[in-house]
This record gives structure tokens, C-alpha cells and sequence, in this order.
């Protein structure tokens, strides 16, 4: 059965690095494979800057922001509705950051609801990111997403981090907001990522497992860093 990921949530929570992992992942383990880039907001951890890379590990790519190689609206339309289409084992949306992001989703509600028992909606968030500290505000940002995607998450991905000076205590800090953020909702969570060295030792303290979910440890692919990301902003 081929499985659908759409990666949601706010600016800066790492959606466009878990959806290279994924993707690589997804190709290593012989899965034909098929990322959208959906983020037309946000060209500043842009999926296009990796093109080779995902060719490299035979991931086919989507991109709205492939500069000078003629993509158009209605290409870019085209290519998309391959997605639900073609023979693909993964197929990864990431789309852009805030409820502006996802609007660019919510056309696609149709076609997703043809394959609503192969759909996961993950709402990735990183409580370091401004909207996004505590339980309150995620649920709020999760309810705006929502309404514009027209697709309801399906479960909370714990990304916290501080990009290059990012530690365990930041997995930790996000385990205790998004397991509130659970609580309230009810959504569960799905994953918690982070570089393998800090997942593991996130994962030795021995927390509860239901809002740990799958761990998934991650390459950093998308090589940013906290001063070059607030000069030169979004």
C-alpha cells in the first residue's frame, strides 16, 4: 500500500529537513518515491537547493522554485496531480510554513480524500519557533492550518531544536509541550526527530513512550544557521 505524508506547521519548525529525510529514507529502502515542494512562501530552506542530492538517492522531485527550467503553473499542476496518479510507494508534501502556506494544500482536497486510508497529515513543531512555545499556541496554529489545508492532522511531530546549537534539553522541552498539546487535543504523537546523538540521548531518559511516538533520527541536509537565518530572514 503506497503512504502519503503532508508535512504542516509553522515557519522555521524543519518541515523541508524531515521531508529529505523521509524521502532519502523512503528511496534507501527501495520504495519508489515522489516529494512535493508545496512551499512557495518560503524560499529560504528551499527543497531546490538539494535537487541533487535527491536525485542522487533516486527521489523524484516537485518543485515550484526550480529557477530558469521553464516550470510553470499549470507544469507544476500537472505534476502534482501525478501524485495520485502514478505508481509512487512515498509520496512526501512539504508545504509551506502558516496557515498562508497551507492554503496552497487546500485545492488538492479532493484528490486527497481518494486516498484518505494511505494519509498522514503531520503537524511538525519545534516550540522554539515564535507561535509555537506552548500548548495553547499550537492548537491555535494547528486549528488555522487546518482550515486552509483542508486536511485535519493526524499527529504531532516533536522537532525542537535551535538549529546549530540544538541539544537533547531541546527534545526534552518539546516533549513536555506537544505531550499538553496532546492531552488537550487528542491528536497523538507520531514521531520525535533530531540528530541521532541527541535522540538517543533524549530516548535514555525513558519517557513515556505514547508522546515519544516513532523516533526518527535525522541528517542535517538543509545546512542553516541562527545568524545567517534572522538576517536574512524568511
Amino acid at each position: 500500500m503506497r503512504k502519503m505524508i503532508v508535512l504542516v506547521g509553522n515557519y522555521g519548525s524543519g518541515k523541508t529537513e524531515i521531508a529529505v529525510n523521509l524521502a532519502v529514507k523512503g528511496a534507501n529502502a527501495g520504495l519508489r518515491t515522489l516529494v512535493i515542494d508545496l512551499d512557495k512562501v518560503n524560499d529560504y530552506f528551499r527543497m531546490s537547493d538539494r535537487v541533487a542530492l535527491l536525485a542522487d538517492n533516486r527521489v523524484r522531485l516537485v518543485s515550484p522554485t526550480f529557477a530558469g527550467q521553464g516550470v510553470t503553473p499549470s507544469s507544476m499542476s500537472a505534476a502534482v496531480a501525478s501524485a495520485f496518479t502514478d505508481n509512487w510507494d512515498l509520496v512526501v508534501f512539504d508545504v509551506g510554513g502558516d496557515a498562508a502556506g497551507a492554503l496552497s494544500l487546500g485545492r488538492y482536497h479532493q484528490d486527497f480524500a481518494d486516498f484518505a486510508g494511505e494519509l498522514c497529515v503531520f503537524d511538525i513543531v519545534n516550540v522554539f519557533r515564535p507561535m509555537s512555545e506552548t500548548p495553547e499556541k499550537i492548537l491555535k496554529l494547528k486549528g488555522e492550518i487546518e482550515g486552509f489545508a483542508r486536511q485535519s492532522v493526524t499527529g504531532f511531530v516533536n522537532n525542537a531544536n535551535l538549529l546549530n546549537f540544538a541539544s537533547a534539553d531541546d527534545l526534552r522541552r518539546g516533549y513536555d509541550v506537544i505531550r499538553e498539546a496532546s492531552l488537550l487535543s487528542g491528536i497523538p504523537v507520531a514521531h520525535t526527530t533530531g540528530r541521532k546523538e541527541f535522540l538517543e540521548q533524549f530516548l535514555a531518559d525513558g519517557r513515556d513512550p505514547k508522546y515519544v511516538g516513532e523516533p526518527i533520527p535525522l541528517e542535517t541536509y538543509m545546512h542553516r544557521s541562527w545568524e545567517a537565518f534572522t538576517r536574512e530572514g524568511f
